[in-house]
């Protein structure tokens, strides 16, 4: 007996059944759909969150001005006033993996432009910013290291700042007021938009440190360093280098705490990638019971199914059918079954994740890996399920199955 010979059979027997193959398929439809519906939330999760981790900058470590205990007391962060432009030329030039810095001063600033004004946050930072918090200009150019050393009266502004100022309007070449000091725009940054905390990320003004620190706050100390590491490698060995550097330039002695904070910020983001990636393996493997359970359906069918044609098996056996023929016959109903199942549950879950995505406005990452999966699993549930039913079937006594009412 040929393949086709027994394929077309496998196709007769099930089609005679047709309302009891349609719901035994119907455990293998909902639980593939359930699958790559899942799925698609937590892929988009998780791809969400690497977006966050591609763009929290180029190897980033940051140094933050922090707080140590004095007489018991703890300042608070950015309370202590040690971190200076040395430290960040210190590090650069005696720490090899270090590939660039750019110190920074921040703070609340009111920006007013004719009859707009608008509440955001500032920064003065130098050039090498740009490149380490991989921040894109959209519009017009970043300052360059002669701004810097000019203290230029120039600015880019985030998309959110640029928007309530300017609506619609090209703020290139405007000038605003920033402290009473006029400011050209010459720049305005790609969006990236909120941050995982909320944050929103385009809310900001950036200018030349030396501008910012002469003309707006009048300080020579900062608030942060952003440095970025020549590799993602190199980054806990270069956190442990810039800490005992910056402990010796300040002075500090064996016990005595950091007047500073390391951060890496590629850490936790890195922490919520691998959460949300373990949150959707688990909620990958719930939906897949279900395709368990379709599968424990087809072999209860198809032991139904031998049962009831135990004479047909006796004769088949009767007139020269071998046991492997018999076998192959109904594990190849019940791959079909599973198949077919499989493909309708695919449709089923790109169906319903378009539906849940245009209805409840929930983000969904369909991948085709994701559909070639649940299509090989619920192939592989049927020839599993589908092999002790065809394998009884193949032991039937044929003296037995004609003897069978």
């Amino acid at each position: 007996m040929s393949f086709a010979t027994i394929f077309r059979e496998a196709m007769v027997a099930l089609a005679r059944n047709r309302v009891r193959s349609a719901l035994t398929m119907l455990g293998i439809i909902m639980g593939v759909a359930a699958f790559i519906c899942v799925v698609a939330v937590g892929d988009a999760g998780s791809n969400r969150v690497q977006e966050q981790l591609d763009n929290v900058g180029d190897n980033m470590i940051w140094v933050e001005a922090g707080s140590r205990a004095r007489s018991g007391v703890r300042i608070g962060s950015r309370g202590i006033k040690t971190l200076t432009v040395g430290d960040a030329r210190a590090v650069v030039e005696q720490i090899p993996s270090i590939k660039s810095a750019s110190p920074n001063v921040d703070g609340h600033i009111q920006v007013i432009y004719e009859n707009q004004n608008w509440g955001t946050h500032y920064r003065g930072v130098s050039p090498e910013y740009f490149d380490i918090r991989r921040w894109e200009v959209r519009l017009g150019s970043a300052f360059t290291q002669d701004d810097l050393d000019r203290n230029a009266a120039v600015c880019v502004l985030g998309q959110t700042v640029a928007t309530n100022l300017f609506g619609d309007d090209d703020p290139i070449g405007k000038t605003i007021n920033i402290s009473a000091v006029p400011f050209k725009v010459i720049g305005v940054t790609q969006a990236k938009g909120f941050s995982s905390t909320g944050w929103d990320q385009d809310d900001f003004v950036m200018m030349p440190l030396t501008t910012v620190q002469k003309r707006i706050t009048g300080t020579e100390w900062l608030d942060d360093i952003f440095f970025s590491a020549r590799s993602r490698a190199d980054m806990p060995q270069t956190t442990r280098q810039i800490e005992a550097l910056l402990r010796e330039r300040h002075h500090l002695r064996a016990g005595e705490d950091d007047d500073f904070n390391i951060r890496t910020p590629e850490e936790l983001i890195r922490a919520q990638l691998a959460a949300a990636q373990i949150f959707t393996l688990l909620l990958g493997s719930a939906a897949s019971l279900s395709l368990l359970v379709g599968g424990i359906g087809i072999m209860n069918i198809m032991l139904i199914s031998v049962t009831e044609r135990t004479r047909e098996i006796g004769l088949r056996l009767a007139v020269g059918a071998t046991e492997q023929q018999i076998q192959a016959q109904f594990l190849t109903e019940a791959v079909l079954m599973s198949l077919l199942g499989g493909a309708l549950g695919i449709l089923t879950g790109v169906i319903g994740s378009i539906l849940l995505r245009n209805t409840l406005h929930w983000e969904m990452q369909l991948s085709p890996g994701t559909m070639m999966i649940a299509g090989l699993f619920s192939a592989a549930v049927g020839i599993f399920f589908g092999f002790y039913p065809a394998r009884k079937a193949s032991l039937l006594d044929p003296i037995e199955g004609l003897r069978y009412e």
